[in-house]
C-alpha cells in the first residue's frame, strides 16, 4: 500500500507540474512565459523587500541575479536551478523525473550546481551578514568582513549537509545524476583567499602577503 501511495503521489506531482509534453522529451513543466514572469516577479518582489527593509544595497545582487535569470535563461535552465535549490534543502526527488528528463537536466548540471551554491550561500549569509553588519558598527570594516567570513565558510559547507541529513535525502543519487558540485570548492577558496588577504595585510608586509596568497591560490585550484 505504501508503494502504491508513493507512486500516486509522484504521479500527482508530475500532473500538477506538467502543462505540456512533447513525444520523446517528457514533461517540460510550465509555460515559458509563465515561468519567466514568475521568476522576474520573485526577483522584483525580493528587491522591494530589501529596499523597504533598509538593508545594505549590496544585497540587491541576489534579486538582480534572479531577474537576469528570468529574462535570459531558458526555462529548462531555470528549472535546473530550481532543482538545485530543492537539493540544498534535501527535498529534491529524482523519482519524479523521467529518464529523458534526467538526461536533459544532466546536460544542464552547471545550472543545477548554481542553484545549490546560490542557496547554500543564502543560508550561510542569513547568519553571517547580520554578524558582519553588527561588527561593522564596532570595529573596522576589514575585521567585520573577516568575522563574517569566518562564520560564513563553515555554514556554507556544512549547513546544507546537515539539512540533507535531517531530511534523509539521497545525496548519492543526486551526485550520480548530476556529478559532484565542483563550484562549492571554488566559492570556498575565493572567500577564503579574500579573508586571508585581509588578515595577512594587517600582519605582514605587502610583498610577503602576496607570496603567501599566491601559494594559497595554487592550493585551491
Amino acid at each position: 500500500m505504501k508503494k502504491i501511495a508513493g507512486y500516486q503521489t509522484r504521479e500527482w506531482r508530475r500532473t500538477f507540474l506538467c502543462s505540456s509534453t512533447e513525444p520523446g522529451l517528457g514533461c517540460m513543466f510550465e509555460n515559458e512565459l509563465t515561468t519567466r514572469c514568475a521568476i522576474c516577479g520573485a526577483g522584483i518582489l525580493l528587491g522591494l523587500v530589501l529596499v523597504l527593509a533598509n538593508l545594505p544595497l549590496l544585497l540587491l545582487i541576489g534579486p538582480v541575479v534572479i531577474l537576469f535569470l528570468g529574462i535570459v535563461a531558458d526555462p529548462e535552465e531555470t528549472h535546473a536551478v530550481f532543482y538545485g535549490i530543492l537539493s540544498t534543502f534535501g527535498i529534491f526527488d529524482l523519482s519524479i523525473l523521467t529518464d529523458a528528463e534526467r538526461l536533459n537536466y544532466a546536460e544542464k548540471r552547471h545550472y543545477f550546481w548554481f542553484g545549490e551554491v546560490g542557496m547554500a550561500a543564502i543560508l550561510a549569509g542569513v547568519f553571517a551578514v547580520p554578524l558582519g553588519i553588527f561588527m561593522a558598527d564596532r570595529v573596522e570594516i576589514a575585521l567585520a568582513f573577516i568575522g563574517a567570513a569566518v562564520l560564513f565558510l563553515p555554514l556554507f559547507i556544512f549547513l546544507p549537509k546537515l539539512i540533507r541529513r535531517a531530511m534523509k535525502a539521497d545525496a548519492d543519487a543526486v551526485i550520480e545524476a548530476f556529478g559532484k558540485n565542483e563550484q562549492v570548492k571554488k566559492v570556498f577558496w575565493t572567500i577564503f583567499i579574500g579573508m586571508a588577504g585581509l588578515i595577512l595585510a594587517r600582519v605582514m608586509d605587502p610583498v610577503t602577503a602576496q607570496m603567501v596568497l599566491g601559494a594559497i591560490a595554487g592550493m585551491g585550484v
